[in-house]
């Protein structure tokens, strides 16, 4: 770990970073780092870079419009998402499709309707039927008003993020610096590795940061395509990323809640496509969170595979993804539910199969409860020798709460669940999302704050929503 923090300051120091707006230089060499605006290459000293990580929260709370669906981020805590920034959508009988506003909004009654999924996150699939300017006003609207969990508006630009800003503190009910003071909003800023940040996401994590909202910041280096064909290259060019635009978010805002993303894994050196739920995405994704607790900063990870179907393949990818993150000690889980394609879709089917394997790891995660009564002393000598415990009076006291109750697997013999039609976990979890769907309520809202929404989501509307470029 040293070694690669000792690289990555190098490569700070002496390679750079290319930040693409000229707002984030201006900011950099007032504060004194080496700019050359002719490429946009800001060279950083270690010592002003993590003089200015330090200024990061360890932990902080994201405040959702029904406080007991709020999250706290770091520390020993984890929380889950849901999958995010999908282009296409899928599901068993109406197969693969562009990501749309309707199967956007059934993600989300999904997400709500799933207690293991703590943050509605981004947008599950994106809606390409709706306009681009404005799609945004749709889905911040829907986030409010189909969930009541902490969302996330996307970051690309100011103007998505100042909106959303504007309509979380109406759905609070509150105003800009209750807003800053008791931040609502997460995003993630992602790096255009190697070595590069974008305008239009600097811009946004500039509106995040100024308005004391959190932003992930996660470089995406693919070993072998963005990042060196080893995974300690790798390590250090996302660790090095990772800490520049972290300390230039300190820069503009000290004290603004960020989380230090890892999202390594490496490409199929056969095709070049990328590849997750690898052994090298679970050792990198492990390693990032021994880099993030290197500088106190909480950690992001993923739930990721690059199945093309809700098939074993999906299955164990996710699974080991999930165990990286886990064991790295994640304090958010991003695509935690319904990932597919390397993230090119969002399956309904493996958002139920995703949230059967994040119930299960969150059992997983609790103490074992060890007192009187759980060691069990009476029962074993009301059993005796050779007896059995299904009739003892400890096992019918804890009959419906003893042991983990599953979402989507079926524990039946092979005869019974033959009876019961023979349906692998896909066909079944077409059934429990099917049936969540139908069940769904959607969460209360103030009538007039609903309107006060209508009302903003218009007026931004007639004025053309993002401003062309």
């Amino acid at each position: 770990i040293e070694r690669i923090h000792e690289a990555s300051l190098h490569i700070l120091e002496e390679m750079g970073l290319e930040l693409m707006s000229a707002e984030a230089l201006d900011l950099l060499a007032r504060a004194g780092a080496k700019v050359d605006r002719d490429s946009g290459r800001v060279r950083l000293d270690r010592h002003f870079v993590l003089e200015q990580v330090a200024k990061a929260p360890r932990s902080f709370t994201l405040h959702a419009r029904n406080p007991a669906r709020s999250v706290t981020i770091g520390g020993r805590h984890v929380a889950f998402c849901a999958v995010s920034s999908a282009p296409n959508c899928s599901d068993l009988d109406g197969g693969r499709r562009p990501g749309n506003f309707a199967d956007f909004c059934n993600f989300l009654r999904l997400i709500q309707s799933l207690d293991i999924i703590h943050m509605a996150a981004g947008y599950p699939a994106e809606p390409i039927d709706l306009p681009p300017a404005t799609r945004h006003l749709d889905a911040h609207y829907a986030f409010i008003t189909l969930t009541d969990r902490v969302w996330q508006p996307s970051a690309i630009g100011p103007h998505r993020v100042n909106d959303g800003i504007a309509m979380n503190c109406i759905a609070r009910g509150i105003g800009p610096d209750e807003m800053i003071a008791r931040p609502g909003l997460m995003t993630v800023v992602n790096t255009n590795s190697p070595l590069r940040v974008d305008g239009p996401m600097l811009e946004g994590l500039m509106a995040m940061a100024r308005m004391g909202q959190a932003v992930a910041v996660t470089p995406f280096t693919l070993a072998g395509a963005m990042a060196p064909a080893s995974l300690a290259g790798a390590l250090a060019l996302q660790n090095a990323e990772a800490l520049g635009v972290i300390a230039f978010a300190q820069l503009v805002r000290p004290g603004a809640p960020v989380l230090y993303g890892g999202f390594t894994s490496n490409v199929d050196m056969r095709t070049g496509a990328p590849a997750f739920g690898t052994p090298e995405y679970v050792r990198a994704a492990m390693a990032g969170g021994q880099l993030a607790r290197r500088y106190g900063l909480p950690y992001r990870s993923s739930n990721a595979c690059a199945a093309n179907a809700v098939d074993a393949q999906a299955a164990y990818e996710s699974e080991m993804s999930l165990w990286g993150a886990v064991m790295g000690g994640a304090n958010l889980v991003k695509h935690g539910a319904g990932w597919m394609e390397g993230g090119l879709v969002a399956s309904f089917e493996k958002m139920i199969v995703d949230a059967e394997m994040l119930q299960m790891m969150a059992e997983v995660l609790q103490p074992i409860e060890v007192s009187e009564e759980t060691l069990a002393l009476d029962a074993m000598r009301e059993v005796g020798p050779g007896g059995h415990f299904f009739g003892a009076a400890h096992t019918l006291a804890r009959y419906e709460t003893a042991f983990y109750a599953p979402l989507l697997s079926d524990w039946r013999n092979f005869e019974t669940w033959r009876e019961a039609g023979a349906l692998d976990a896909a066909r079944r979890a077409t059934g429990i999302w099917k049936r969540l769907l139908a069940d769904y309520a959607p969460p209360p809202l103030d009538p007039a704050v609903d309107e006060a929404l209508r009302d903003y989501v218009a007026r931004r509307k007639a004025e053309g929503g993002v401003p062309a470029t």
